[in-house]
């Protein structure tokens, strides 16, 4: 059994962080676990599902990177972007560079939005999610800790079981 690789300088914040930073570090520490589940998989293993449902590796990071951008960009941000496609079905062009790629780009930019936020409890510039209600930040952060954490977990199981790899 192998070990995933993963980034020493992300883990979760000590107890004496303030809420934004804690919020943010927890959220940067389960996106780096799904990142390095799926870096070194390749693309016949990557895009394989391990489950009936069809999930893969790769679907759920492209999964996470349209939930990046319709929570922070589009739901929080307001901003004149696409509606985000949440599935997990991958095209042709998907590979293990560009999922990653992407992902990491709609990191850096929800990163960047939540840094300009002042005020946790601002609402966001839309309603969004299945109720359609408006959101504060705070719950967007919430939420995506919970959404990410969740696929991290998924991850964790397709990757062992696609080439025995285990650990965060």
């Amino acid at each position: 059994m192998t070990e995933t690789q993963r980034r020493p300088d992300i883990g979760p914040p000590g107890g004496d962080s303030d809420e934004k930073s804690t919020l943010l570090a927890f959220l940067n520490y389960v996106r780096e676990a799904v990142a390095a589940k799926a870096q070194g998989l390749g693309d016949g293993q990557g895009r394989t599902p391990g489950v009936p449902s069809g999930t893969s590796v790769f679907g759920l990071v492209k999964h996470l990177t349209a939930a990046e951008h319709y929570w922070f960009a589009w739901a929080f941000e307001g901003a004149d972007i696409a509606h985000p496609d949440f599935s997990m079905d991958l095209s042709e062009r998907d590979s293990e560079d560009s999922l990653l790629a992407a992902y990491g780009q709609a990191i850096e930019r929800s990163n960047e939005i939540v840094e300009r936020c002042d005020d946790l409890n601002r609402p966001c510039a839309r309603a969004a999610g299945t109720a359609g209600a408006v959101r504060t930040m705070r719950w967007v952060l919430v939420h995506m800790i919970e959404e990410t954490a969740r696929h991290a977990g998924h991850a964790d199981i397709l990757r062992e079981q696609a080439d025995g790899s285990v650990g965060r």
